[in-house]
């Protein structure tokens, strides 16, 4: 058996969640009494198995006992980005129709905006804040007075739950990732909690750091899973590269989870403090989100060895990928083989293609999904033959291993050449004047589209033309001058999600409408 009350009963004591900054520790026998609880209470709410409520908050010593509620209890949780304003929050609720909403006295304003149009949401309860309590809005209730009259017991009815989550809405409005509830008895081993164990080496008493927004999809799931086998999870409040290491030497963490952007800004560090750092005790680290450059990734492995995996999938969990450190090192820029369904490419008809050529990625023989009410966008991502896509565009080579080349909503056309903008943001962000840089099309008269970089400049780089020409002069080093910016705009702070995902539209909208407007 693997849950989390079954660690709770054999190790109470042990350490569930421990917050990175201010050092707050939520025990086993706390979490699975506290869980018990919220289970409790969105019973009586009326929450019956199959229903809905969300979570609206930043990372939080209460997070995930928040989400392991209804994963007890039969009902879809939905993490909901804790950045998003009321309209866009009142969207999710509405869409979702959850009908109990937890989120945190900081967010609260927003919520009380977004919940004054969202007649599903009957009850708000709001966490206190980390060490202290909350002033609650009127017709909001304190979390804590809520859960405390309620059983710290198993429901008599315990099954399991799955989250619902909705896509960033980076390429337009955000949509609920539906999948089935779990068909299986409460108590048994989830097919994921194997995959860990073979893929990661993960066992009872590993220490974790997450250093990623917790409503986020991968950074959830991963400590969800981690939980039902006894791992002790160390939250980051927010990602600072100095600090992750810190936590790491703290904690001796044994495995982690990253995304690229998260593996530029620690070897951006001072060369003093990434040698001082001990990161001994890590025995695997994975990470996604995002294609990782090369060199960041050769650099990663040379600083902290073989231990460096990688996998690729979306929140629609249709197909999944997975290379080791020793495959990458045979078949760099990959991001693996399929470990579930098996990767294809099909050109814009729905053809499959050759190895080696570029097209849509398609999973073959992976896992059912829909997108919560709405039937076309489902069918959109579904091939005559079953296949699923979410998106990617890439090629496979001829030993099966995928690599992607970019999101097809950001491929650039310039002069009937398509052009991949992820090859020069992987140039262009090691340069040391770069700290974050994003590459799209922009409108041209001639080529139809040309490509620019905007640049947001390190720390005592002058940003400005000589720079600009110092950059485009980078890039052409390295890659043909077709691929390479023509223009480099610069900005203080690029818009990138918590999750480490660049909120590129936003930026190439901007110069789109400028020339529509």
């Amino acid at each position: 058996m693997a849950h989390l009350r079954d660690v709770a009963a054999r190790a109470p004591d042990r350490a569930a969640v421990v917050m990175g900054d201010t050092g707050t520790v939520v025990t086993y026998a706390e979490l699975d009494r506290a869980s018990n609880r919220l289970a409790h209470l969105l019973r009586a709410a009326g929450l019956a198995r199959g229903d809905h409520y969300a979570v609206f908050a930043e990372n939080h010593p209460r997070y995930l006992e928040v989400v392991a509620a209804g994963d007890r209890s039969g009902l879809y949780c939905t993490p909901i980005n804790s950045h998003l304003t009321a309209d866009e929050l009142a969207y999710i609720l509405t869409d979702s129709g959850a009908r109990v909403l937890v989120t945190t006295e900081a967010r609260q304003p927003v919520a009380a905006a977004a919940v004054a149009r969202c007649p599903s949401v009957e009850r708000v309860l709001v966490l206190d804040p980390d060490g202290g309590t909350a002033d609650v809005l009127d017709g909001f209730e304190r979390y804590a007075d809520a859960v405390a009259r309620q059983p710290s017991t198993p429901l008599a009815d315990e099954s399991l739950g799955v989250t619902m989550v909705y896509s960033s809405g980076t390429t337009g409005q955000p949509k609920g990732v539906k999948r089935p509830l779990p068909q299986l008895p409460f108590d048994a081993d989830l097919p994921m909690e194997s995959t860990f164990r073979d893929l990661y080496g993960c066992r009872d008493g590993d220490v974790y750091l997450s250093p990623a927004p917790l409503y986020h999809t991968a950074p959830l799931g991963f400590c969800m899973i981690l939980l039902r086998l006894g791992a002790t999870i160390v939250v980051m409040e927010r990602f600072d590269a100095a600090a992750a290491l810190r936590l790491i030497e703290q904690h001796r963490v044994t495995f982690a989870q990253w995304v690229p952007t998260h593996f530029v800004r620690m070897l951006k560090l001072p060369d003093h403090d990434r040698a001082a750092a001990d990161v001994s005790s890590l025995r695997a680290v994975v990470h996604a989100a995002a294609p990782c450059p090369v060199e960041v990734k050769e650099r990663i492995i040379d600083w902290w060895g073989p231990i460096v995996c990688e996998y690729y999938g979306g929140s629609e969990a249709n197909g999944i990928t997975f290379i080791t450190a020793e495959e990458w090192l045979a078949h760099k820029g990959s991001v693996g083989r399929g470990i579930l369904g098996r990767p294809v490419i099909l050109d814009d008809d729905g053809r499959e293609l050759p190895t080696g050529e570029i097209g849509n990625v398609y999973f073959a023989d992976g896992a059912a999904f829909a997108y919560h009410n709405d039937d076309a966008k489902t069918a959109g991502a579904k091939h005559a033959s079953g296949a699923t896509t979410i998106g990617d565009v890439g090629y496979v080579d001829d030993d099966g291993y995928l690599y992607l080349t970019d999101r097809k909503a950001y491929t650039i056309i310039s002069g009937g050449v398509n052009v991949y903008p992820q090859e020069a943001e992987d140039v262009l962000v090691l340069h040391p004047a770069v700290t974050d840089v994003a590459v799209f099309g922009v409108p041209d008269p001639e080529m139809g589209e040309q490509v620019k970089a905007v640049v947001q400049p390190a720390a005592g780089a002058v940003a400005g033309p000589d720079l600009e020409r110092e950059l485009i002069a980078f890039c052409r080093e390295r890659l043909a001058h077709y691929k390479c910016p023509v223009s480099c705009d610069f900005l203080d702070q690029l818009p990138r999600l918590d999750t480490g995902k660049l909120y590129k539209r936003a930026l190439r909208d901007r110069y789109w409408q400028e020339v529509l407007s």
